[in-house]
C-alpha cells in the first residue's frame, strides 16, 4: 500500500482567507504566497456555494502543481478527492480519518487539528493522520475563541509524535521561530500573509515578501 509523502510537510503553510482576498483576489494572492515560498497552500473557504468552491479550489490545485507546492482543503475529503488535491485537513468536528481515507486512497495527506491537547494528538496518530496541527499559539484573528495552546505542548508533541507537526494560530514573522525551535515542521500563516493583499497591486507584492520572510526562517 502506498503511504503519502509526509516529509513534504515542512515549511510555510499558506491558508486562504476569502474576508482577506474576497473573490478571484484569492486566487492572484495565493499565486504571490507560493512565488514567495509557501510550500503548502490549504484552501479554507466556510461560506462559498459548491459551484464556486469547485472553481476555486480546481484552479488553486493547478497553482500548487506549477510550483512544487502541495495543496490541501479543508473540511471537505469528497471535494479534495475531486479536485485531485494532495490531501484534507480535518478539525475535531469535519468528519473521522478513516472516512477521509476511503475517500482519498492511501497516498494522500490527512491533517488533524488537536488544538493544544495531546490527547487529541494522540487519538488523531491512532487513527492515521498524517500530521498533526496544534494551536493557537498565539492571539488569532481568524479563531480568537481558540482554545491556546504552549510551547511547552509543542516540545512534548515533538518528543512523542513521529508525524510533522503544523504550529498555527497568530502566527508571524515575528514569532514563528520560536514554534519551529520547539519543534514545529511547518507554521500556517493566514493574516500575516494575506491581511497585506492589496486590491490595488494585482501582483500582490506584499504577499510575496511576507512569504519570502517566512519561508526563510526555515533556511536559517
Amino acid at each position: 500500500m502506498n503511504r503519502p509523502d509526509a516529509s513534504r510537510v515542512r515549511g510555510l503553510y499558506a491558508i486562504t482567507d476569502p474576508r482577506l482576498t474576497p473573490g478571484d483576489s484569492m486566487l492572484s494572492a495565493a499565486e504571490a504566497a507560493l512565488r514567495g515560498g509557501a510550500s503548502m497552500l490549504q484552501y479554507r473557504d466556510k461560506h462559498a456555494d459548491t459551484a464556486t468552491r469547485r472553481h476555486r479550489a480546481a484552479r488553486l490545485a493547478l497553482l500548487c502543481q506549477d510550483h512544487g507546492a502541495l495543496f490541501i482543503v479543508n473540511d471537505d475529503a469528497a471535494l479534495a478527492a475531486e479536485v485531485e488535491a494532495d490531501g484534507v485537513h480535518l478539525g475535531q468536528s469535519d468528519g473521522a480519518v478513516d472516512s477521509a481515507r476511503r475517500l482519498l486512497g492511501s497516498d494522500k495527506l490527512i491533517g488533524v487539528s488537536c488544538h493544544g491537547r495531546l490527547e487529541l494528538a494522540q487519538k488523531a496518530a491512532d487513527e492515521g493522520a498524517d500530521y498533526l496541527a496544534l494551536g493557537r499559539f498565539f492571539d488569532s484573528r481568524t479563531k480568537p475563541e481558540a482554545p491556546p495552546a504552549t510551547l511547552e505542548t509543542l516540545r512534548r508533541a515533538r518528543r512523542r509524535f513521529h508525524q510533522p507537526l503544523v504550529a498555527i494560530g497568530g502566527v508571524n514573522a515575528h514569532n514563528a521561530g520560536q514554534l519551529i525551535e520547539a519543534g514545529a515542521d511547518a507554521v500556517a500563516v493566514i493574516h500575516a500573509l494575506f491581511g497585506l493583499a492589496d486590491p490595488a497591486d494585482v501582483t500582490h507584492a506584499g504577499v510575496e515578501a511576507a512569504a519570502r520572510q517566512l519561508a526563510g526562517l526555515f533556511n536559517r
